[in-house]
């Protein structure tokens, strides 16, 4: 990074005598041939971004590379975003009530990267480890290496000098009779002291050609519905507001949910707490089962009822009288500054109708959605995003006609529904994100997603599967290491060429 070639040496790859043998079962994903037209020379347009964290920052630098003039809006003080550790939580630990002061970030001290760094960094400014005692070098590093890594992106391509810190945006919709211009309204924060609405803010009010909305959908929990919880008298929280296992020693706790942060937490919480108990919807409703390598945390079906006398009946007919219950079942795509006059909605968790996950489509390309879908890898599928709008708005990309986008959103649409997939899944695309990202490297006429990303990818899936508990510092890919870091040497970023599209 900082422009210099990636180290070929490898330093901090090791490789552990007792891993275990991997297999990467899936078959590369075919790259789409077909290649977008050329068109007119670059139109520049005046964008708004919404947020600086990983989707805004790159977001940022694909526009300005299309010719774009770019403004970034930030409520924070830094770039960075969800990968800002703060740690205060809110007041209200389930965060339910809206009117609580928000703080932004969801993560906990101890998390470390669920992938390797190597996979986890954009395509084109690799996430190599700094030769720096003071840097996290390890391949699965802890958050606060990931927002070193954005802060040298974000200096290395001059966007900290577009963005607009502590300053939020409240408003942004249509100019009435002109679908292409857009109001945004923002107030940047004058007092720390202050905290009363109008007073302590400067607002402003502006008018753009775009909108690109980054502002990330790790703020507003979901919460699961239990019945009976109402008279249940422990207590609750999201794990949107768990920072550290302090405050759960001796206690009895209940972790619902079986991703990320339920695999983490549960495991962190057994070290201090009496039990564990980890409930999911995605086991079978007989499940019991002791975790391996744990003598007091086990895996249940989910919940079946919770009563006032502190019990908690599971679907497996167990019952534990538990002191808190964690919700670690994700988050609600939220967008509270947005009016489309009813255009865009948000039902069932499901922000529709978008075209490719992107565009709504009566507002494209004037309106656009980075980083909308989970289960991904992000920093480059927010990459291929953002080249396709910057393309897109600056004429060098066409869109299909609105009446092909609709068929094809139909299409979509149609085609969850007879797969049985919940509305709510709508934005997870799990198996299908490397082709999701190849057409858009199609779109923009670049290489699509590498090999190695893709194998080293599912080799660290299966090894989270096969070793919990240290996958992030056994591995047994170090040829898709070495791949990788052979492919990093020719990226600096003194050499990027300003576009994937020739023109």
């Amino acid at each position: 990074m900082d422009g210099e070639p990636a180290d070929a040496s490898i330093s901090q790859v090791s490789r552990k005598p007792n891993s275990l043998p991997l297999v990467t079962a899936t078959a590369p994903t075919k790259h789409l041939s077909m290649s977008p037209p050329l068109l007119p020379p670059t139109i520049s347009r005046h964008v708004a971004v919404i947020g600086a964290g990983a989707a805004g920052l790159v977001a940022a630098r694909e526009l300005r590379r299309e010719g774009h003039d770019v403004v970034v809006f930030e409520r924070d003080d830094q770039v960075g975003g969800t990968w800002v550790y703060n740690p205060r939580v809110e007041p209200d630990p389930l965060g339910l009530d809206p009117s609580r002061r928000i703080i932004h970030s969801s993560l906990y001290r101890s998390l470390r990267t669920n992938l390797p760094r190597e996979v986890m960094g954009f395509k084109d400014y690799p996430f190599i480890a700094k030769n720096d005692k003071k840097r996290d070098q390890r391949r699965f590093p802890g958050h606060r290496e990931v927002l070193l890594y954005l802060q040298d992106f974000a200096r290395e391509f001059g966007i900290d000098e577009i963005v607009r810190f502590d300053t939020e945006v409240v408003h942004v919709g249509p100019v009435k009779d002109n679908i292409g211009k857009w109001i945004v309204r923002s107030r940047r924060k004058i007092c720390d002291d202050v905290r009363e609405a109008g007073f302590g803010f400067d607002f402003e009010e502006e008018i753009y050609d775009a909108v690109v909305i980054c502002n990330g959908h790790y703020t507003e929990p979901r919460i699961a519905q239990i019945p009976g919880i109402s008279s249940w008298p422990g207590k609750q929280m999201h794990s949107h507001n768990y920072r550290t296992p302090e405050g759960l020693q001796d206690q009895v706790a209940i972790l619902i949910g079986s991703s990320a942060s339920s695999v983490d937490l549960s495991r962190e919480i057994a070290g201090v707490a009496k039990e564990v108990h980890v409930t999911s919807r995605s086991v079978a409703d007989e499940t019991f089962q002791e975790q391996p390598g744990f003598d007091n945390m086990w895996l249940h079906s989910m919940i079946e009822s919770a009563h006032d006398d502190g019990s908690v009946v599971f679907r497996n007919g167990r019952v534990v009288v538990a002191d808190i219950i964690i919700h670690c079942t994700g988050y609600k795509y939220h967008f509270p500054f947005l009016d489309t006059n009813g255009i865009v909605t948000v039902d069932e968790n499901r922000v529709a109708p978008l075209y490719k996950q992107v565009f709504p489509l009566v507002l494209a390309p004037w309106l656009s959605f980075v980083g909308l879908p989970w289960k991904v890898v992000p920093f480059p599928m927010f990459e291929l995003q953002t080249k396709w709008i910057a393309g897109v708005l600056s004429g060098h990309i066409a869109l299909p006609s609105p009446e092909e986008m609709m068929e094809d959103v139909k299409a979509f649409y149609l085609t969850l529904e007879a797969s049985n997939i919940p509305k709510h899944h709508t934005h997870n695309l799990g198996g299908s994100q490397f082709e999701y990202d190849n057409w858009l490297a199609s779109q923009c006429g670049c290489p699509g997603i590498e090999e190695w990303r893709k194998q080293m990818y599912h080799a660290a899936s299966k090894s989270k599967l096969l070793r919990p508990e240290t996958y992030r510092d056994e591995w047994d890919d170090d040829d898709l290491v070495l791949e990788a870091y052979a492919d990093f040497i020719k990226y600096t970023s003194k050499s990027q060429s300003n576009s994937c599209i020739s023109q």
